[in-house]
């Protein structure tokens, strides 16, 4: 696997989303979950990626059988600040409002979500730590500087930002460095193109692209709105629905034209292009399975020439925001 840098550290080209094990896309399946994960290892794939939000801890949980015996081979990034359990917020005034989504920004919520993910993680230390969604009503300074103060701790190597804005990425960055900006990019989602990707690689900070297979859209493997579960979390996102899928297909269909022509998956074709937007990008497509873990991997070494580039920089626009308002409101803060 061909490496790329965070913070200080080389990893694998490719990473791996782990939510998708536990949480948000229909049903799970820990033993394969397991089995991707000990797969990853030997494809050189050992950036792997979680989160406290991920099935309320669950999936930090299942990480930690695939860690033992293994914890010094893999980068390990979790995030906080999504609050699944709103009798842990300090926002007690969102959860006097029933407010449909907290996200808590304080530092003492950062100390005591840091020690639950370790303990259920089963490791003394992180190698990255993000601030999952930036909380408008804390201060940026703030939140990184308890967090600066996690890594004075010895409990994370590095920290990062998800989802956040230029601005508040410059204003971060002068409390203590930044090491990787999390946020969603891919053929369909292109808005930190010319702003954010940009500036990351101007500070030196590593762009994590999540869900830079479109959620699976770009795959070409989901046909229709019918082949997700019914307790799929996508089924509730604009551009899988009704008219919207449609249309999104035919950035699929140039996708794919392209792949048949040099006999790789849809997926390998879709990643390709987003390693090739900087040295700095690394993507964490997640996968359940292994067959698409090993797909995911190989698009590091697929050459994609300046023709194939030009046609995948000019697909057409999706329809449909890539969350449903609520979620829209929380993002590039």
């Amino acid at each position: 696997m061909k490496q790329r840098k965070i913070g200080t550290d080389n990893v694998g080209a490719v990473g791996l989303g782990c939510m998708g094990m536990s949480w948000a896309y229909g049903a799970s399946d820990a033993s394969e979950a397991v089995k991707v994960l000990a797969r990853s290892l030997e494809l050189g794939v050992n950036h792997w990626d979680t989160a406290d939000l991920y099935g309320a801890g669950e999936n930090e949980k299942l990480l930690a059988t695939a860690l033992v015996g293994k914890r010094d081979q893999v980068f390990l990034a979790t995030k906080f600040g999504n609050v699944y359990d709103a009798s842990m917020t300090t926002h007690q005034d969102q959860v006097e409002q029933k407010a449909a989504w907290i996200v808590d920004g304080t530092p003492g919520y950062a100390r005591k979500a840091m020690d639950l993910s370790l303990q259920r993680l089963g490791v003394d230390h992180l190698d990255l730590y993000y601030l999952h969604r930036v909380d408008e009503f804390v201060p940026i300074e703030e939140t990184v500087g308890a967090m600066a103060d996690l890594v004075k701790a010895g409990k994370t190597r590095f920290i990062g930002l998800s989802e956040a804005s230029a601005v508040t990425i410059r204003r971060a960055h002068k409390v203590h460095p930044i090491a990787a900006i999390q946020s969603e990019f891919s053929l369909w989602t292109q808005e930190y193109l010319h702003d954010v990707v940009p500036l990351c690689a101007e500070l030196g900070i590593a762009f994590v692209p999540y869900s830079p297979l479109g959620r699976g859209f770009l795959t070409g493997m989901i046909t229709s709105p019918k082949d997700l579960a019914e307790d799929d979390w996508r089924r509730m996102n604009p551009r899988f629905q009704g008219d919207n899928f449609e249309k999104n297909f035919e950035i699929v269909h140039l996708v794919e034209e392209i792949a048949r022509r040099l006999s790789v998956p849809a997926s390998e074709v879709a990643l390709a292009w987003v390693l090739s937007k900087g040295s700095h990008i690394c993507p964490i497509p997640g996968t359940k399975r292994v067959r698409y873990l090993e797909q995911n991997a190989a698009a590091a070494d697929l050459y994609l020439s300046g023709d194939d580039l030009a046609i995948l920089d000019n697909v057409p626009l999706p329809v449909g925001t890539r969350y449903p308002a609520q979620h829209m409101s929380r993002v590039n803060i």
